[in-house]
């Protein structure tokens, strides 16, 4: 069976930084790309980030654009999310999915494959 697993999130004051890790574990992974989402609590989950396993394509949500990268270790099974100059708005469960590629410019769709979530706490 597969398994991603998130790990990194933790407390951090507004303007700093934290990464985050998703490891998928098991036998067998199989997704056309992988992507970030969160959830604040009395919210809907959001879609964060995205990126493709077999090439540089990257999708950012505008509220995270030029402030979080997204980036994979293929031989490791394992995304990234480089999240910089935190705001409180950005607390949230984040979690990781594995998903496929459409053939648009909002190219990301998600599969019903997600992580535990961690929690990111950014405060005033």
């Amino acid at each position: 069976q597969v398994q991603l697993v998130e790990s990194g999130g933790g407390l951090v004051q507004a303007g700093g930084s934290l990464r985050l890790s998703c490891a998928a574990s098991g036998r067998t992974f199989s997704s056309y790309a992988m992507g970030w989402f969160r959830q604040a609590p009395g919210n809907e989950r959001e879609f964060v980030a995205a990126i493709s396993w077999s090439d540089d394509s990257t999708l950012y949500a505008d509220s995270v654009k030029g402030r979080f990268t997204i980036s994979r270790d293929n031989a490791k099974n394992t995304v990234y999310l480089q999240m910089n100059s935190l705001k409180p708005e950005d607390t949230a469960v984040y979690y990781c999915n594995a998903g496929g590629i459409k053939f648009d410019s909002s190219w990301y769709d998600p599969y019903s494959l997600w992580g535990q979530g961690t929690l990111v706490t950014v405060s005033s």
